[in-house]
């Protein structure tokens, strides 16, 4: 029997790769001579520069960079080359949460006014050092809402006041900008291509712009939303970009920088971890596929893993198992979407701690998963 093991992480419990290798233990307790190909994967957030590097067998590099507030930081993030003989297949994984995320700033600083994006340009521009000119940067989990003029800055643009000078850092910056000067971006930069993991449909400004909607997680008061929300409608007729676009208003802006200055893809994450990573070549060749994540409910179907991963099987007519921590009552939405069985791992009435401890999760999801496969032995000899 062929399998396909591609399940993302169990968020607070299993990363990617551990979670597969649980599953994969529980298959060969009753399928010893099973082939079993374990696929890290991600949605593109967290975790995804954690499943890609180890998922193509990559490299983690760590560089110090400036975080949100200005302080340093050391940020993760990956490179993977697919032919050594060519060093244009060098790619760069970076998740922005690393240098600008959210989680870096104590909840009583927390404030976008402050908040820069400049570790990010940090980053790309190390990566670029090291001669990498293509990029999949996932952009989730900010704590910014500067438009990315500090990941551009850190790049070479000037963000510049009346008087020509630059602006501060942060989304407070904006209120003085007048110009933008592109004279000394670093040259390498019209080389590289990014493609951006962004999962959300948000415009820069209004209603559902980023300040009104994002804002608020981020720290903002009222009249901070409605203060940044008109600094970026004139960052945008500065800068001439298309600020109605969907996805330009992902990571307080973010999107829009990608898009209007490096002339960047915004494409849903899901969709570029399974092509990245060559799964539906696996899912092809298997009997069986199986994914999952911590929770499966009626978000799963909005570009989450198991789903992506089941609409890639379903192309080539294969059966679909989940496994996850907990399945809500909604959750059997899923099986309209390609996952034929759903099976929850909790064996026993625990606390949420102990059901999130790794090896209990690690112990729950092996002996799980080879309770399944006695049934499916039970029927060999039949379309599994």
């Amino acid at each position: 029997m062929r399998v396909v093991v591609a399940v993302d992480s169990f968020k607070g419990s299993l990363t990617s790769l551990e979670a597969g290798n649980s599953i994969k233990e529980g298959i060969t307790r009753v399928f010893g001579d099973a082939d079993v190909k374990v696929a890290p994967i991600a949605d593109g957030g967290e975790g995804t520069v954690t499943a890609l590097v180890n998922g193509l067998g990559g490299e983690f590099i760590h560089t110090e960079v400036e975080g949100p507030l200005g302080e340093k930081v050391l940020a993760e993030w990956g490179v993977i080359e697919r032919d050594k003989a060519d060093s244009s297949s060098l790619t760069a994984v970076i998740e922005m949460a690393a240098a600008s995320g959210i989680t870096l700033v104590p909840k009583d600083r927390l404030n976008p006014l402050y908040t820069s994006t400049y570790g990010v340009g940090e980053l790309i521009r190390d990566a670029i050092r090291r001669g990498i000119r293509r990029f999949i940067i996932g952009i989730g989990g900010s704590s910014t809402n500067d438009g990315g003029t500090g990941m551009l800055e850190a790049l070479g643009f000037k963000f510049l006041d009346s008087h020509g000078k630059e602006i501060s850092r942060g989304a407070i910056g904006l209120k003085d900008l007048c110009s933008i000067d592109t004279s000394e971006v670093i040259s390498e930069l019209k080389d590289c291509t990014f493609r951006i993991v962004c999962d959300v449909q948000n415009p820069l400004c209004g209603a559902t712009g980023c300040s009104k909607v994002y804002g608020p997680q981020k720290g903002a008061t009222s009249d901070m939303i409605k203060d940044m929300d008109s600094w970026l409608k004139k960052y945008a007729v500065i800068s001439g970009g298309n600020p109605e676009e969907p996805g330009t208003g992902a990571a307080g802006g973010m999107g829009y920088a990608f898009r209007t200055f490096m002339n960047a893809t915004l494409e849903r994450g899901i969709d570029i971890i399974i092509e990245e990573t060559g799964i539906p070549e696996l899912i092809k060749d298997s009997d069986l596929v199986i994914t999952g994540e911590g929770r499966i409910d009626s978000q799963t179907i909005m570009g989450k893993v198991p789903v992506g991963i089941a609409r890639i099987a379903k192309k080539y007519n294969k059966r679909v198992i989940a496994f996850c921590g907990c399945a809500t009552k909604d959750s059997g939405i899923c099986n309209d979407h390609g996952i034929d069985a759903i099976f929850p791992i909790l064996r026993e009435v625990v606390t949420l701690d102990e059901a999130l401890l790794r090896e209990v999760a690690t112990r729950n999801l092996t002996a799980t998963t080879e309770q399944v496969m006695r049934v499916i032995k039970m029927g060999e000899g039949t379309n599994i």
